[in-house]
């Protein structure tokens, strides 16, 4: 497989809070368990997820329906489904019978291991309907190690890694939208967590203001991003980002302010993320409201 690397411009946001939008919180949990984690979002409302705190298993949720439906490499010990795209093609990372971390990528039951070449830890992140998905390697089996953020090209089996700007212990792309746009983060030398947006060679840095720790993790196609922030105080956010707009406005579900992440968002604006603290973690989807 070819690889290449990316050159990239670079700016910097701090964008301050400007608009507002108001949501309607469902809380979801798998059944019979106390640990869900809602993950990416399609236009559809199908919801890519996993289970159980100590033993991870996939699925995917339909909103609409209220119906779950399991989803798990074949002979894998462990499973998370992460990314889903308008399609309905899924993807994620699962964990061998051997404890070796792999991507993968599903297009209707039909699943495909994606491993950077030669890397013993892999997670795919994002996946668009242009046949894109993101994700990173770690240089350790444990995933410890430092970590490389990649776009995968589905059709040719290419990898572009991504050299990103004050990165020095690792980086993440973690959600593709049809357009090209990739969200993800770095970690400085300073071990701190900064957001990022790359788009046509343009590197923007995202950092929620007043923040200590910043994490882009999902895109739509109208220029809205979501991820998470923690404040002054170690209390995590969710947060949205409008790209245009250069304005943040922070999230949280009414149950769980204060340990709330959000990790997709689609072209209707739903969100759906997570919170808690393990081993209790509880879904939400959240419903923009009329204005």
């Amino acid at each position: 497989m070819k690889r290449s690397a990316l050159t990239l411009a670079m700016a910097i946001l701090l964008g301050t809070s400007a608009w507002a939008q108001t949501y309607s919180f469902k809380n979801i949990k798998y059944p019979h368990d106390k640990f869900t984690q809602l993950l990416g979002i399609n236009d559809h409302n199908e919801i890519a997820g996993y289970h159980g705190a100590t033993i991870n298993k996939g699925f995917t949720y339909d909103f609409s329906n209220h119906q779950f439906t399991n989803e798990n490499f074949p002979g894998s010990a462990q499973t998370q489904v992460i990314a889903i795209n308008n399609s309905e093609e899924t993807g994620g990372f699962y964990v061998d019978q051997s404890g070796v971390v792999h991507g993968f990528l599903d297009d209707s039951g039909t699943f495909k291991t994606v491993d950077f070449p030669g890397t013993p830890f892999n997670q795919i992140l994002g996946r668009n309907v242009v046949e894109q998905a993101v994700g990173y390697y770690s240089e350790t089996a444990d995933g410890t190690g430092r970590d490389h953020a990649y776009i995968y090209d589905e059709n040719g089996g290419v990898f572009e890694v991504l050299t990103i700007p004050n990165e020095v212990n690792g980086a993440q792309a973690t959600g593709i939208n049809h357009n090209g746009q990739v969200t993800g983060f770095f970690v400085d030398a300073n071990m701190v967590n900064h957001g990022f947006l790359l788009y046509q060679g343009t590197f923007t840095q995202l950092d929620y203001p007043n923040s200590t720790f910043t994490q882009a993790l999902g895109v739509n196609n109208l220029g809205r991003l979501v991820g998470a922030y923690m404040d002054a105080s170690g209390n995590t956010h969710g947060f949205i980002y409008d790209i245009k707009g250069a304005t943040f406005q922070s999230i949280d579900d009414p149950d769980g302010i204060g340990s709330t992440i959000v990790n997709g968002i689609n072209d209707d604006g739903t969100l759906v993320g997570f919170f808690g603290t393990s081993p209790v973690n509880t879904g939400f989807v959240a419903t923009p409201k009329a204005q």
